[in-house]
């Protein structure tokens, strides 16, 4: 079988794991410039693509016109019409394996590693698992295309307009982007911890936070308005906007979360902290040291990860990350900007 020319990609949430593609099908695309691609996704995670060669965005409207099997079904007539001769699956969910039976054809899809995975939470092993953007590369190869993931490019940083460069307090300052939240509260750097965090960094750093809903909104313009050096974009931009934000951090600091692979694909460095959940379960931020993961004390928290997503912990785990000290964090948030 010939190589496919046009590759369509499934994966429609969440933002972080869509954002985790991108460093793959750049490598990807720099690697075969002739390839084409058409990434079917939400059309909110359209922006993700913007500065890729070759790579289109195929809207997946699954709360409206491709909602359930029907819809589906009228997705996959609407795919068809791209004469599409490849797809990689990298979600693997119920929706695309309908989709796959409807499009057929060269339809390769990602391997999740369950069975390592539910070990890894079990305690029977503990060990670093294939990362997630190797079991993203290993779908193209099956297609027939080599990734390689070990020499990355990425996109210059943007350029600020007027409204963005507000967001930056003194221009002669580093720029620290910092993403306290995640979806589940097992995964966050206790606040009261973090905005002691803040406050030691904002003294000779530009912060810039990030977060989203109503709830966080409200809490980092709290922190806003109490801190030097100190502006919360939560709520006020795009998420192109943001993108162009996170493209000028000199370093971000995030949980386990969508955040902070945003930032490792457009090449910013990235410091993690992480509570229940573990790098080892091959979720870390693209091309990354592994000491830029802060992980809770295992000592006090043996049963960690105790799941891979974070939506489970035993009682009394809800603030494992505290575990991490605030001078350890600021420390190696100073190591990396010195580096």
């Amino acid at each position: 079988m010939s190589k496919p020319k046009h590759i369509l990609v499934l994966r429609f949430s969440a933002m972080g794991d869509v954002a985790m593609s991108v460093p793959v099908i750049t490598a990807l695309t720099q690697k075969y410039p002739d390839l084409k691609i058409t990434v079917v996704t939400r059309a909110f995670f359209a922006p993700f693509f913007r500065d890729l060669k070759n790579v289109s965005v195929f809207e997946a409207d699954l709360k409206g016109k491709h909602k359930g099997i029907l819809g589906l079904y009228k997705l996959s007539r609407e795919l068809k019409k791209l004469r599409i001769d490849g797809v990689a699956d990298i979600h693997n969910v119920l929706r695309t394996k309908i989709l796959k039976f409807f499009l057929g054809g060269n339809f390769k899809q990602i391997h999740k590693g369950r069975n390592e995975k539910k070990a890894l939470v079990s305690g029977e092993i503990f060990q670093q698992l294939k990362t997630t953007h190797q079991r993203y590369a290993d779908v193209f190869e099956a297609l027939g295309f080599l990734v390689d993931l070990s020499n990355p490019n990425f996109p210059k940083k943007a350029s600020l307009n007027e409204k963005l460069r507000h967001f930056i307090s003194n221009k002669n300052l580093p720029i620290i982007g910092i993403a306290p939240f995640a979806a589940f509260e097992g995964k966050m750097y206790p606040l009261e911890q973090m905005k002691l965090v803040i406050n030691q960094l904002s003294r000779a750093n530009n912060i810039i936070l990030f977060g989203g809903g109503n709830t966080e909104v409200l809490q980092l313009n709290q922190i806003e308005a109490q801190t030097p050096n100190t502006k919360s974009i939560a709520g006020k931009l795009s998420l192109s906007e943001e993108l162009d934000v996170i493209s000028n951090l000199d370093v971000m600091l995030a949980m386990d979360s969508g955040n902070a692979h945003m930032a490792a694909m457009l090449g910013v460095k990235v410091v993690t902290i992480w509570g229940v959940t573990h790098p080892f379960a091959g979720f870390s931020p693209f091309n990354q040291p592994k000491d830029y993961c802060l992980v809770a004390d295992r000592e006090k928290y043996p049963k960690i990860p105790t799941s891979i997503y974070g939506n489970k912990q035993p009682e009394g785990y809800e603030n494992a990350a505290g575990s991490v000290s605030v001078d350890a964090v600021v420390k190696k948030i100073g190591d990396v900007l010195d580096a």
